[in-house]
């Protein structure tokens, strides 16, 4: 049998016959902290209920991040963001059942949720010895991933920047990935026609997000508007056909438009 009960913080737990919490998790407002528009919605996705906990604690302790809702595995993660529609969903990798791989992809493919108003960002949480699943989670359309071993402050930090459609490669692992990312098969590399469709000033744009800019940097690197850096963004994602930001890094590397012992090029 299955009731509905409060649990901490006036959260909504669906539990179980024999009172132990189900994986999923919908929380409720503090009464006494009511999020703004302002905030950034996070779900969280991990099989460990501990982990979500330290996860939880963290995310909320930051002004500005919200945590709204909790899930297991990938399965029950599509489905609480396709209903909550979080500005991102911190993701494990490895999971029972639904991976979190699987979920990434069905996420940035959901029309229900890529066609709605609110852009979720996928941010995913690896070990340093699995690189595979880095590579396997930009495939899926991932906008970061996130070392677990990484310090603390790097959580908020990693969240904010995929929220602002920013990518978000963990510094410790980044350059040694994007690196091995270049030499691998798998991914499909677009035609030099394809290259060639890209004006000079998005080939620029594109160069300086794969050497980890934001928009913001670039814009300041460029000399132009933060909008215009989005709007040419935009269009080099729309030509090389990438769901994301970190695809587009990751196709920088593929074909060799850019190289990890590239140097940043100078600015405007």
């Amino acid at each position: 049998m299955i009731t509905t009960g409060s649990g901490p913080d006036d959260r909504t737990v669906i539990v179980t016959a024999d009172d132990r919490p189900d994986v999923t998790v919908i929380r409720q407002p503090r009464s006494s902290v009511r999020p703004t528009s302002r905030d950034i919605s996070v779900l969280l996705v991990d099989d460990e209920a501990i982990v979500r906990a330290g996860l939880a604690m963290l995310i909320d302790a930051e002004p500005g991040l919200r945590v709204v809702g909790e899930a297991a595995d990938g399965a029950q993660a599509v489905r609480l963001a396709t209903e909550l529609r979080p500005d991102v969903v911190v993701m494990d990798v490895r999971m029972p059942g639904t991976n979190g791989v699987e979920a990434t992809r069905r996420l940035v493919s959901d029309p229900f949720i890529t066609g709605s108003s609110v852009t979720t960002a996928v941010l995913v949480l690896t070990t340093f010895n699995d690189d595979e699943a880095g590579y396997d989670a930009l495939r899926a359309g991932a906008a970061g991933f996130l070392l677990k071993s990484a310090a603390p402050r790097f959580l908020p930090e990693a969240i904010c920047s995929v929220a602002a459609g920013d990518a978000w490669l963990d510094p410790a692992v980044a350059r040694r990935l994007l690196a091995d990312f270049a030499a691998r098969p798998g991914l499909s590399v677009p035609a030099p026609v394809e290259l060639e469709r890209l004006t000079v000033r998005e080939r620029g744009v594109l160069v300086l997000v794969a050497h980890g800019l934001t928009n913001a940097e670039i814009a300041a690197h460029l000399v132009v508007s933060e909008a215009t850096v989005k709007t040419h963004l935009g269009r080099v994602l729309v030509k090389l056909g990438v769901r994301g930001r970190a695809q587009a890094v990751a196709m920088a590397y593929r074909t060799g438009l850019v190289r990890p012992e590239d140097r940043l090029p100078a600015g405007r």
